[in-house]
C-alpha cells in the first residue's frame, strides 16, 4: 500500500517503521525536509522524502502524526488532497494537569474531540481514530504479545472501507486491531489515552484496571 506520513516525531519513526519493514511504499513530509530526510534515512526499506503535500498526493492512507497545535496549519495546506483518502489519526490533545497533587505526573485534555475536528476541516477525508492510546515507544517495541494476548488497537471511523484499511495496517504491524464504532466515539478513545497515560506515568499498571473478557461481566438494569 501507498502511505504517506505527514510529520517526523516519534510516532512517524514507529509506525513508519513497521509499516515499511511490511513492505508498504512510504513517503515521509514534514515541515522541515531536513527532518523528513532523517527519517527516512532512519527507517530505510525505500521510504523516500518529500513535502508534506507530496505525502497527502502519494498516500492511498495518509497517517497525521503531528502534535495537535500543528493540525490546523497542515490541514490548511494539504486538505484538498486528502478528498476520498484514508485519513489515520494518532493525535492526542494532552497538557498537564495542574490540579494533580503535588509530585504526581497527570494529564488532561486540552480539546475533547480532535478526530472530528480534523473530519471537519478536510471534508472528503475517510478519517480513522487509530494508533493513539500507547506511546510511540510502545508500536516500536517488538513486544506484540501479554498475558498470552495479542495487544489490541481501537479504531473508530465512519468509512468501512477505510476502517478495514486501518484495520489490515495494524496487522501488518502484528497487532490486534478493534472496530471500535464510528468516529463520534473517537473522542472516548482521546479521553482513556489521557486517562490510561497518566497512571502509567505516575507508575500505575493501567493493564491491571481492565479484567479479561472472560473475567469481564455485565447485567443490564
Amino acid at each position: 500500500m501507498r502511505i504517506g506520513i505527514i510529520g517526523a516525531g516519534q510516532m512517524a519513526q514507529a509506525l513508519g517503521r513497521g509499516w515499511a519493514s511490511a513492505g508498504h511504499d512510504l513517503v515521509i513530509g514534514a515541515r522541515s525536509r531536513a527532518a523528513a530526510d532523517q527519517l527516512v534515512a532512519t527507517i530505510g526499506h525505500g521510504a523516500r522524502a518529500g513535502s508534506m503535500m507530496d505525502a497527502a498526493e502519494f498516500g492511498a492512507a495518509v497517517l497525521l502524526a503531528l502534535p495537535v497545535s500543528a493540525l490546523d496549519t497542515v490541514l490548511g495546506e494539504v486538505s484538498a488532497k486528502l478528498v476520498g483518502r484514508t485519513v489515520i489519526d494518532c493525535t492526542n490533545a494532552f497538557m498537564p494537569d495542574v490540579a494533580a497533587p503535588a509530585g504526581a505526573t497527570a494529564f488532561v485534555l486540552s480539546e475533547d474531540a480532535v478526530a472530528e475536528r480534523i473530519a471537519a476541516t478536510a471534508p472528503g477525508a475517510h478519517v480513522v481514530k487509530a494508533f493513539n492510546v500507547c506511546a510511540a515507544e510502545v508500536w516500536a517495541s517488538d513486544a506484540r504479545e501479554f498475558e498470552g494476548r495479542r495487544l489490541g488497537v481501537p479504531i473508530c471511523g465512519d468509512d468501512p472501507a477505510a476502517v478495514r484499511q486501518v484495520c489490515a495496517l495494524a496487522e501488518d504491524l502484528k497487532l490486534q486491531p478493534v472496530s471500535s464504532g464510528g468516529l463520534h466515539r473517537a473522542k472516548y478513545l482521546e479521553a482513556t489515552s489521557v486517562f490510561t497515560v497518566g497512571l502509567w506515568f505516575s507508575g500505575q499498571d493501567a493493564r491491571a484496571i481492565f479484567p479479561p473478557l472472560d473475567a469481564a461481566f455485565a447485567v443490564e438494569d
